[in-house]
């Protein structure tokens, strides 16, 4: 196994099994192969992140009014996101914002040595 993959789909799981809103607490054989398929696109993890901070807001600061939402089941939900995030990169400054609106509440991070 190649140590930069693993350490990539270890680091991809656990940030996304630790974000509010998921109902995965481990990821599900499924959310792995997206996992893989992501590494293979070069998909880096700073740009996953971004996806998520910007899912994790929508969903959060939604209409109170609103019908609630059901839980996250699947990586496979961030896919659009993670796609409007590489055709239209949002302001480093606007993440790091969301990041730290969403802080408050849950740590979302890709703080991690080997990216």
């Amino acid at each position: 196994m190649n140590p930069d993959r693993d350490n990539y789909l270890r680091h991809l799981l656990a940030l996304y099994c630790g974000l509010p809103h998921t109902a995965a607490r481990r990821p599900f054989p499924a959310d792995r192969r997206i996992a893989e398929q992501l590494f293979d696109r070069g998909i880096s993890l700073e740009i996953l992140e971004a996806a998520f901070l910007l899912a994790i807001a929508r969903r959060t600061h939604r209409d109170p009014n609103a019908a609630p939402l059901a839980p996250i089941r699947s990586l496979a939900y961030f896919l659009p996101l993670i796609d409007e995030v590489l055709r239209q990169p949002p302001d480093p400054g606007y993440v790091s914002y969301l990041r730290s609106k969403l802080d408050q509440n849950v740590q979302i991070s890709t703080d991690s040595p080997e990216r």
